[in-house]
């Protein structure tokens, strides 16, 4: 007798899976239009979760203030390459600037040069096109001919000062040498810092066009005991998917796939929701922002502001120049030239590129330059290498600007560099004694 009702039961469990594969098989069928063993379902890419949501390649430096994440890309047009050997894509190293070594870079030979480069945007595009031609420029000196100059970038799109001061400060105490240092710069100086100053930032701080938005990001982020509540039920959720995910992509029987297909579908539809919450959660209130950019720190209007941003910018490259000489390395800062602020003639096709009426920038550099350059003799007499290249495109033929800003073309580039390694090599130095 037990003999017989084992055998009804291994008979009744036989057709119950027969009857659930066969019901599955259908239930696939209906849901795909495919034979479940010939075909797998395919899962739309989960949605991102909060940590996912970044601003691409963005970061906030806790000395910097805005920065790249290591490895971002960045792509460098046809028209700034032409008859160069400058590649088409460069990526960010391990601090999150463009350049191909790591840093700090140390040097492997005494016949070295460390050549770093300093600035905004300008300065940035300047590392990766105007460098080659000042490289090539300074080696045509015999001082720098059997030498191999390494150029290293620690320029930013939107860095002003005191941003290239603390840079600089920051990897000299980690040990970075450098023999010569080019800081170009003044545009953001002015319009960026002329920015802060109208939206209630201080000069000093980082620019509130880059600053602000990474800001919101991390506030938006900031875990309330809300958020922090919802964000565990999304990493759970986010966990559970990815092992049904996995247990589906290993499962061979159609009934079996019916029970996890119905989990997925679930789980999924509850991650979709908190996610939705999570994102219509209040953030933290302002004073509770973890971040605290510093407010004007007194009331600026008129000449005012430019005449304090143009006594930050001289003041902070005069230490500039101080922390690279006490170490051994010669400075040199160069006021960038703008389309705003120049005797140039441009032709009908350059001035429809580079002249811009409405230009958010456009009043605050035509105010601004005329302050840095008063400032400037502060900086000559104190013994800086600093140089006005404000007129180094006015009789430059080709284009020279690339858009209504600030950046140059490729001759553009070519002509700073000329201009800079013959600044260099005119100043007392090793190459002239």
């Amino acid at each position: 007798m037990a003999g017989r009702t084992g055998a009804r039961l291994i008979l009744s469990l036989v057709v119950f899976c027969l009857v659930a594969e066969l019901v599955g098989l259908a239930a696939y069928y209906v849901d795909t239009g495919a034979l479940f063993y010939v075909h797998r379902k395919v899962y739309p890419e989960l949605l991102p979760a909060p940590q996912d949501r970044l601003v691409v390649g963005e970061a906030l430096h806790p000395y910097f203030g805005p920065t790249h994440r290591p490895g971002t890309p960045f792509d460098i047009p046809a028209s700034l390459r032409e008859g160069t050997a400058v590649p088409a894509r460069m990526t960010t190293n391990n601090f999150g600037f463009v350049s191909a070594h790591d840093y700090p870079f140390v040097k492997t030979s005494e016949d070295q040069v460390v050549l770093g480069m300093f600035g905004g945007s300008v300065g940035a595009w300047f590392c990766q096109i105007g460098a080659p031609r000042l490289v090539d420029q300074l080696r045509a000196d015999p001082y720098f001919k059997d030498r191999e100059i390494v150029p290293l970038c620690f320029a930013h799109e939107g860095y002003k000062q005191p941003q290239q001061a603390l840079v600089l400060a920051y990897f000299l105490s980690i040990g970075q040498a450098y023999d010569l240092v080019v800081n170009i710069d003044g545009f953001n100086d002015v319009a960026l810092a002329a920015l802060n100053n109208q939206q209630g930032l201080d000069i000093s701080m980082p620019s509130v066009q880059h600053l602000d938005p990474l800001i919101a990001l991390v506030n938006r982020s900031a875990l309330t005991p809300e958020k922090l509540g919802s964000l565990a039920a999304i990493f759970r959720d986010r966990q559970t998917l990815m092992d049904l995910a996995g247990w589906i992509a290993a499962n061979r029987s159609a009934a079996v796939n019916v029970v996890l297909d119905w989990y997925y579908r679930r789980a999924s539809a509850r991650y979709s929701r908190e996610l939705g919450r999570f994102s219509n959660l209040p953030a933290n209130p302002p004073e509770n922002a973890l971040i605290q950019a510093t407010p004007s720190t007194q009331e600026r209007e008129g000449p005012m502001v430019f005449s304090d941003l143009a006594e930050l910018w001289s003041g902070a490259s005069l230490l500039m120049d101080q922390m690279v000489e006490a170490r051994g390395g010669a400075y040199f800062h160069f006021l960038q030239p703008n389309q705003y602020f120049t005797m140039r003639r441009f032709g009908s096709a350059e001035a429809a590129t580079a002249i811009n009426a409405a230009s958010p920038y456009k009043t605050s550099i035509e105010n601004g330059y005329p302050a840095l350059i008063a400032t400037a003799p502060t900086l000559t007499d104190a013994g800086v290498a600093f140089v006005d290249a404000t007129g180094v495109f006015d009789r430059v033929e080709a284009a020279v600007y690339m858009d209504d800003c600030c950046h140059y073309t490729l001759e553009g580039n070519r002509a700073l560099a000329d201009l800079i390694a013959a600044s260099i090599l005119a100043t007392p130095g090793p190459w002239k004694p």
